[in-house]
């Protein structure tokens, strides 16, 4: 696994692996503003993810993903908050993010298969 220093050491080296297009959270999807592209939780998996926290500023409290879509033929960044900054949806996207981090982190048995 790779350990980054901070968050933009982690999205620029992402970038430099072919994770160009900027993503953002929007409810219920993750888009690619840019090309205009709304995914669902069904059109993504989760390649990586990077966790940092800020030992005295709240606001340094995220998470950078490795994203890609076969559907929409495109690998991205996704940065998104937790702890106090974080977005409380319960979407499918959520579910998926979060579902991928434990699934990494602790066993893979119980990760879906596509």
């Amino acid at each position: 696994m790779i350990t980054y220093n901070n968050l933009v050491e982690a999205t620029n080296d992402l970038m430099k692996r072919g994770y160009t297009e900027n993503l953002s959270l929007e409810g219920d999807t993750i888009d690619d503003k840019d090309k205009n592209i709304r995914m669902t939780a069904d059109d993504i998996e989760i390649d990586e993810f990077y966790r940092f926290e800020g030992a005295s500023n709240p606001d340094d409290m995220s998470i950078v993903y490795a994203v890609t879509s076969k559907k929409y033929n495109l690998k991205g960044v996704l940065v998104n908050a937790f702890g106090t900054y974080a977005n409380d949806s319960s979407s499918a996207i959520h579910a998926k993010l979060n579902h991928d981090q434990v699934s990494d982190n602790l066993h893979r048995e119980d990760k879906p298969e596509v």
